[in-house]
């Protein structure tokens, strides 16, 4: 049993020097003066024109995070729906609830004026 422990605590030691070994590679290998180009607000080509500093509209933010949170309603009912005749009626009552909640906070992320572009 103690034998168990004792490859728990060599993975973590290992697990502690590989990541350290390359921290340590990687501060030794980079370069040591960055590049004037490199420290630019924008490296996509693009010149700079005016104050990085403004402010986005908040409406991309909540789209993402609607689109976030439907994405995971598909990765949680793939494999519901595979398995749905072995889980029974009670899995199938319990994804029902889990849609109506999300359906719910979509109706309130609507009446709310989250989908409206401004």
């Amino acid at each position: 049993m103690i034998a168990d422990y004792g490859y728990v605590g060599l993975f973590f030691l290992f697990g502690i020097v590989f990541v350290a070994s390359a921290f340590i590679v990687s501060w030794l290998l980079r370069p040591r003066a960055a590049n004037p180009v490199k420290n630019s607000p924008y490296e996509c080509g693009e010149a700079v024109k005016g104050n990085s500093w403004i402010q986005f509209n908040v409406h991309y933010y909540l789209i993402a995070l609607i689109f976030v949170i439907f994405d995971v309603e598909v990765l949680f009912l793939t494999p519901w729906a595979i398995i749905l005749r072995e889980l029974g009626h009670v899995a199938y009552v319990e994804m029902l609830v889990f849609i109506a909640i999300l359906i719910f906070g979509l109706i309130y992320a609507w009446k709310k004026g989250a989908f409206d572009w401004q």
